[in-house]
């Protein structure tokens, strides 16, 4: 079992490397803003959650919320989100994408897919269905995870 956890995590590793998912110039390579990784992510979860809290993002996307809140100013400067108070709760700070935002997201999914194309062009249709199946089964995994021990919320990449 123990060998299997470690080709597991090696693949892991390797996946993260390869598909560029440490390099810190992701975005200033895919859609020419200056936009961090972190900041990438954040733009994701606004949209992908339409309208959520400060705390929803920074929770989703495991940060603290001190290091968010500047993440979310930065990109709140360059007018890529908009933050506004919530009319039920006026301590809740709600995020959209600007105009802006959305055009820099429609260049990143672009840049994302060729990508994804790319790397799926090699393999067959079975292949495809099979990664994709799999990448859904891991991600529930996680999630399941994270709810089954959320005092701790391991994560699988890091040592916390």
């Amino acid at each position: 079992m123990k060998k299997e956890m470690n080709s597991v995590r090696e693949e892991l590793q390797l996946f993260a490397r390869r598909f560029g998912l440490l390099n810190a110039s992701c975005c200033d390579e895919c859609c020419g803003e200056q936009v961090s990784m972190a900041q990438g992510h954040i733009l994701f979860e606004v949209r992908r959650a339409g309208n959520p809290s400060m705390q929803q993002v920074a929770e989703e996307l495991g940060m603290d919320i001190t290091t968010f809140s500047r993440q979310a100013k930065s990109l709140e400067e360059k007018g890529l989100i908009v933050r506004r108070v919530a009319s039920e709760d006026r301590r809740v700070n709600l995020l959209g994408l600007t105009p802006s935002g959305d055009e820099v997201m429609g260049r990143i999914d672009r840049y994302m897919a060729g990508r994804i194309e790319r790397i799926f062009s090699s393999m067959t249709a079975f292949e495809r269905e099979t990664v994709v199946r799999s990448l859904g089964l891991l991600n529930n995994a996680l999630k399941k995870g994270d709810h089954a021990d959320a005092r701790q919320k391991e994560k699988v990449a890091c040592c916390n």
